[in-house]
């Protein structure tokens, strides 16, 4: 049996700065007694990684606040602690949601505040590549601009798209839809900016934002269905993200097999074909889906009749998850969330008749920022596991 191999100074002094800035990025302000405190490590050793970290850029060393007075005959304390902070504009991460019709950019700081977004149309589904990555590359330029800062303090920058991705950043193509985002992003902004671009399907990424800050924070069995025009999952078993051979982990084709189903749609999309079926609102897009929900909060008989239908359709997609996963929670969201809690009494009421594992079900708070947050997430654990190796930019 092979012997691990020993721990050099090197890998010694990675792990002791990895672990040092881990709890810096954690706190608002770290003194060095806290750092030993929770890394275990000398204070020696904590203050010339605190010092090298510094010289870096990663942290810088805060002034010492003034002593207070002291009282007649009581003796002078130690050194005053040093203090530290996580430089969190350092550098930025791009989170990019890329979907059939528009595509959004958010810049974050290295602590995952949200500086500036902006979004862009593309003008139609099936376009050139060439074609579609000049808008995406727009979204960001626009957001970075906003945001006071340039291409150049990008660390990482990660992208969802709604095809399937498998763990190297590979596109699946074998649907043409899919195969609309097979577009060469990561090359392309890798030779136009010198960005790392870590492609993922979106709903993987709102899987990652709603365990980072959502209603499923913390939540090691988690699935996220995305759940507006088309429904699509991002499933995290025992914490970790389930992409399948070929990134399809989470694709939801399987629908149009499960009895009292039959597709694949999603909330709005159901909203919206029902409701015209019946003779009601037909505005069009988003606008007549919501207006069913608004007519069902008003006492009308048809609205509530179809909320009632699509409670039970996707309690019966949720209880094939829960057959075949058994996740903890359960959370719908994308823009339809807000309108969705409207839903769930009576989709938990009927989960017991279709599974014997029903999980905990909710809605989102993060509406349609859910996937860009999960991708900040995503570029933020890029950043933060090869932080040592990455060369922050020199300061204006």
């Amino acid at each position: 049996m092979p012997q691990p191999a020993a721990a050099t100074p090197q890998l010694l002094r990675r792990v002791n700065a990895q672990a040092v800035l881990g709890i810096v990025r954690g706190l608002d302000v770290a003194t060095g007694t806290e750092l030993m405190a929770h890394t275990g490590l000398t204070r020696a050793s904590v203050i010339a990684v605190c010092e090298d970290l510094t010289r870096r850029g990663w942290i810088r060393e805060l002034d010492t606040p003034p002593r207070g007075p002291e009282s007649p005959g009581t003796p002078r304390k130690g050194r005053p602690a040093r203090r530290f902070e996580l430089n969190s504009e350092a550098g930025y991460v791009l989170g990019i949601d890329i979907g059939a019709a528009t595509t959004t950019a958010a810049v974050a700081d290295l602590r995952g505040t949200v500086v500036a977004r902006s979004s862009e149309a593309f003008r139609a589904v099936d376009i050139p590549a060439q074609e579609r990555i000049a808008v995406v590359d727009r979204a960001c330029r626009r957001a970075l601009t906003a945001a006071g800062t340039h291409p150049a303090k990008v660390l990482a920058a990660g992208a969802g798209i709604a095809a399937p991705v498998d763990r190297d950043g590979n596109v699946l193509v074998t649907q043409h839809f899919w195969s609309l985002f097979d577009v060469g992003l990561r090359a392309a902004f890798k030779e136009l900016h010198g960005w790392t671009v870590l492609l993922e399907n979106d709903a993987n990424l709102a899987a990652l934002g709603e365990r980072w800050r959502g209603s499923g924070a913390g939540v090691d069995d988690l699935v996220v269905l995305l759940a507006g025009e088309r429904l699509g999952a991002g499933v995290m078993e025992s914490g970790r993200l389930l992409h399948g051979r070929g990134g399809a982990a989470g694709e939801m084709g399987y629908l149009d097999l499960v009895e009292g189903v039959g597709s694949s749609d999603g909330i709005a999309s159901l909203a919206r074909q029902w409701s015209t079926a019946g003779g009601g609102p037909q505005a069009g897009g988003a606008a007549s889906a919501r207006r069913v929900f608004e007519d069902a909060a008003a006492g009308d008989p048809a609205a509530q009749q179809i909320l009632d239908r699509i409670s039970e359709r996707m309690a019966r997609v949720i209880a094939s998850i829960a057959s075949l996963i058994n996740p903890e929670q359960v959370v719908i969201g994308g823009a339809v969330a807000e309108s969705a809690g409207a839903l769930l009494p009576r989709i938990s009421a009927l989960l017991p008749r279709f599974t014997a594992t029903p999980p905990r079900v909710t809605v989102s708070p993060l509406g349609d920022s859910i996937v860009t947050m999960g991708a900040i997430r995503h570029a933020l654990d890029y950043v933060e596991e090869n932080a040592l190796e990455l060369e922050l930019p020199t300061p204006a």
